[in-house]
């Protein structure tokens, strides 16, 4: 197998907390994985137990119990005598989260409209201010608020379940829009879509709210579904890297 500095390392801070370790490393571990573009290169994306370990300050036992969890929660898989992989999903799998998404954060944005408060739709159109004439030349930090106003809208519907189930898909869908905001133009056209949003929230207009939403999150999925080739390359990839490593 070869050697572990070979594989990219997680951006992960030291614990220094001894309650609750195993919660704690899955949480940085998660945090960690978010941050990660990982479809934005090739190649399989390896976590190393024993520099986790190091950094992050504690033993190898609640980093190991840290890692089921998150492979039950299905961001990392495990592969016997091989390692543990952080989890990339098929082109078909990114368009099913997509959709379920858009059901959401749909949802969501009606009950935003009837919930949120004047000062949280001041700070949602904050967020933009400095994209509106051209997006495309500061397309990473357009990105980071892009998935910060989706989050929002979610966040502002006031459901708590429906957080928490959007959380799951975040790391995906965080990933795949970093990557199809560079495609086709679609940071442009995707802070349109954010202002008209906008719009219909502080005029309280529910149903334009939720539509707009839905047309906007279902508008990434067609997208995926025409240029989302490169999600299949990758799986297939990493398929065929491994087999070649481990016969």
């Amino acid at each position: 197998m070869s050697d572990a500095s070979a594989f990219p390392r997680l951006k992960v801070e030291p614990l220094h907390v001894s309650v609750g370790l195993r919660r704690l490393a899955c949480d940085s571990i998660k945090r960690a994985i978010t941050e990660m573009d990982i479809y934005g290169r090739a190649g399989e994306i390896r976590l190393d137990e024993r520099q986790l370990s190091q950094d992050l300050g504690v033993s190898r036992t609640p980093i190991r119990e840290a890692l089921s969890v998150l492979e039950q929660e299905g961001f990392v898989r495990a592969i016997p005598r091989r390692g543990i992989y952080v989890v990339r999903k098929t082109k078909r799998q990114v368009i099913e989260m997509i959709t379920v998404w858009a059901a959401i954060e749909s949802l969501s944005a009606r009950f935003a409209a009837e919930r949120a408060s004047k000062r949280e739709l001041r700070e949602l159109r904050e967020l933009f201010a400095q994209f509106e004439e051209n997006p495309s030349e500061h397309i990473g930090e357009y990105s980071q608020a892009n998935m910060a106003f989706h989050k929002a809208i979610i966040r502002m519907g006031g459901c708590g379940l429906m957080s928490e189930l959007a959380d799951n898909l975040f790391i995906h869908m965080r990933a795949v829009r970093a990557v199809t905001m560079r495609q086709d133009n679609r940071a442009r056209r995707s802070i349109v879509d954010h202002l008209n949003i906008i719009s219909a929230l502080e005029k309280r207009d529910a149903p334009l709210a939720e539509r707009l939403v839905r047309e906007h999150t279902l508008g990434l999925a067609r997208h995926v579904e025409q240029h989302g080739e490169f999600l299949d390359d990758l799986q297939q990839g990493t398929d065929e890297g491994r087999r070649r490593k481990f016969g």
